[in-house]
């Protein structure tokens, strides 16, 4: 499938392995030769995020500067002379919200974060979110107000990154598609009847929405309980 896309970079989440032991076909994919990867800190098999591209990176950085999160391997951000590209997987609040303070704290740190990337030249963010926005952006709303990804206060957080200059370019693009998920659980054959829910973005700085030519989700592309989502850009 990637070689069907062939990506000028390619973001990867929930990798649960260090660099080293990346499996060699993601490792030998044709023209993706500059390959980067953060990994949890003594917790193998847990969160881990990759960045690969077919130029190399003016400059690459880990993290986002808070050692609360910093640990976990959540972070890649790829320099290059048109924008930063973000590779993110963001906290889940976990079942029974046991983690929904720090995600707080994590939204609160990460968006002071990108707004001093967007300080110095555009952003382009990819990843999982951990966050439904809206109603429309899961199939049952009502029963899950409660549920990890679509509390208040993590559809709070998500709106105050719009809110301070950055576009949801699939909603920027897409505002009314009903149905349009990234996420499915692999019990009761959620993704068949698709019973989903779009965790999944690409945000963009305001002043990038120009170069946007299309934000795709790739539900038909299989191997995961996500799904890849793709971006075209005109830089």
């Amino acid at each position: 499938w990637v070689q069907e896309e062939a990506p000028d970079v390619l973001c990867l989440q929930e990798t649960k392995c260090a660099g080293p032991a990346v499996p060699p076909e993601v490792r030998a994919l044709p023209g993706l030769t500059h390959q980067f990867w953060a990994s949890a800190e003594g917790k193998p098999g847990y969160s881990g995020v990759g960045l690969l591209a077919r130029t190399e990176p003016l400059k690459v950085t880990y993290g986002i500067g808070d050692p609360e999160h910093d640990s976990e391997g959540r972070i890649i951000t790829a320099e290059f002379p048109s924008l930063f590209v973000v590779s993110a997987y963001v906290p889940n609040a976990g079942r029974g919200l046991v983690r929904l303070q720090p995600r707080i704290r994590w939204d609160s740190s990460f968006l002071a974060f990108l707004k001093g990337l967007d300080a110095q030249k555009p952003v382009l963010l990819c990843g999982d979110l951990n966050v439904a926005h809206e109603e429309i952006d899961l199939c049952h709303p009502k029963a899950n107000r409660a549920s990890a990804g679509f509390t208040p206060e993590e559809r709070q957080g998500f709106s105050r990154l719009l809110g301070e200059g950055f576009v949801d370019s699939f909603r920027h693009l897409y505002p009314d598609a009903r149905g349009a998920f990234t996420f499915w659980t692999y019990l009761g054959g959620a993704r068949a009847r698709n019973v989903g829910w779009r965790l999944d973005y690409v945000v963009l700085s305001q002043r990038l929405v120009g170069n946007l030519c299309d934000s795709k989700i790739r539900s038909k592309a299989m191997g995961s309980d996500h799904c890849p989502i793709t971006a075209y850009l005109a830089l």
